[in-house]
């Protein structure tokens, strides 16, 4: 059993708390990324979606997991289980020091998650207040004008990693 924390920076223009649009443990937020088999080494083909609201029980009964996936390589299965309460929004302070944010703790067994892919389902706010919502990040950046704080508003260089932790 390894523990995968997602850890996302980038930089922040005039917003911060950047997170999920429902907050860091949204149950619906797709988790979206390749994950790599831990006996073969086999990355699968197909970016894998995780949520926190889709749980399948475990063969031997005892509780749940996000998700099951046979290896299409060596036939091996492995498992992911998202555990929330970890994550935190990324603010401008840490933004601006060029430090991560951590996002999401995944419990991984057999698999380990590579490449996270930004996509759609974000919010920030403005340094004046206002609140973005419905951001979409997978082209890579964010771009807008904030009318009530007079000034433009964007997202860019956009990074995630996933830390093994205990």
């Amino acid at each position: 059993m390894v523990n995968f924390l997602l850890k996302i920076k980038a930089e922040l223009e005039n917003l911060t708390n950047l997170q999920p649009q429902d907050g860091c443990d949204d149950p619906n937020f797709p988790y979206l990324f390749k994950v790599k088999c831990g006996r073969c080494g086999e990355l699968s083909q197909k970016e894998t979606c995780v949520t926190l609201n889709e749980t399948i029980p475990l063969q031997a009964g005892k509780g749940t997991t996000n998700l099951v996936q046979k290896c299409k390589f060596c036939g091996r299965d492995g498992t992911i289980t998202m555990i929330p309460g970890r994550g935190q929004p990324l603010t401008q302070e840490t933004s601006e020091s060029g430090k991560s944010s951590p996002l999401m703790l995944f419990d991984c067994r057999g698999y380990e998650p590579v490449g996270f892919i930004f996509g759609p389902g974000w919010k920030a706010e403005s340094i004046e207040g206002t609140k973005f919502e419905d951001i979409d990040l997978s082209g890579g950046e964010y771009a807008e004008y904030d009318e009530k704080g007079e000034c433009p508003v964007m997202i860019s260089n956009l990074e995630a990693t996933f830390e093994s932790v205990k």
